[in-house]
């Protein structure tokens, strides 16, 4: 059964001054709680019996667990259609480390959407991205609807958030290559791409803010096909990174 104070609880965690004053965040469903678990406990389960007999033997002690019927878990849910299960997991994910001069991370400056963010982030862990640097106007990556749309791979990639400007400075006066999507960059297809360095994305409608884009060292440009000047204006943020991503891959 679901108290009020936890139901409020749970509510609260929609918003990041809570998320951050209670240390937790909200994952859904057996997928992403499958896959978080995979790394870290759930401070509490809130499941229906089936779920919690299925997946007992992966429930630490320390876990508390709170039973439900379909209706209860409704009511705390953020989904339209709940899944058997809600658990509240620490903020802190282990770290994965990374070597900028064998690996390749993903930089993201300012992109507002959660569900772009999402699905940047599933897309890094497709292309095995397995860390992201976000600057601080970029969307919180543990709230409930870009959680959800990570599909589970918010649990495999390292999310940092950072003064972006500076600490990539820093990178590219070690002489770590940083490649950035631009309007005046050079056609990506046709260009000799590293397998390590760190590729920026940037905001969904200005693109890559002036100070960031004044340290690329490596300027790319995804180009249009079609025949004449009659088609869409840009990419989607995420789109545009699956073919940047896929591209340094290929």
């Amino acid at each position: 059964m679901v108290s009020k104070n936890l139901q409020k609880l749970i509510h609260s965690l929609v918003h990041k001054k809570y998320r951050l004053q209670n240390n937790m965040f909200v994952a859904e469903g057996p997928k992403v709680v499958g896959d978080l678990m995979k790394r870290m406990q759930p401070k509490m389960i809130v499941a229906t019996n089936e779920w919690i007999i299925d997946n007992s033997q992966y429930i630490s002690d320390s876990t508390q667990t709170v039973y439900v019927n379909a209706d209860e878990l409704r009511q705390v849910s953020f989904l339209q259609h709940p899944q058997q299960v809600l658990a509240l997991f620490p903020l802190q994910i282990p770290a994965t480390e990374y070597d900028l001069q064998k690996d390749l991370l993903l930089a993201l400056d300012g992109v507002q959407d959660p569900g772009n963010l999402g699905t940047i982030i599933r897309i890094a862990d497709w292309f095995g991205i397995k860390n992201i640097l976000c600057s601080q106007n970029t969307a919180d990556a543990f709230s409930p609807k870009v959680v959800q749309a990570t599909m589970g791979s918010i649990a495999r990639v390292n999310i940092t958030y950072c003064n972006l400007e500076t600490t990539l400075s820093n990178f590219a006066k070690q002489g770590i290559p940083l490649y950035g999507t631009l309007l005046d960059g050079n056609n990506i297809y046709h260009e000799q791409l590293a397998d390590h360095g760190i590729i920026i994305m940037g905001n969904e409608g200005n693109g890559i803010s002036e100070g960031v884009r004044n340290i690329i060292t490596h300027k790319l440009l995804i180009p249009s096909f079609t025949k004449n000047d009659d088609h869409a204006e840009s990419l989607n943020v995420a789109i545009a990174t699956a073919i940047t991503l896929s591209e340094f891959r290929r």
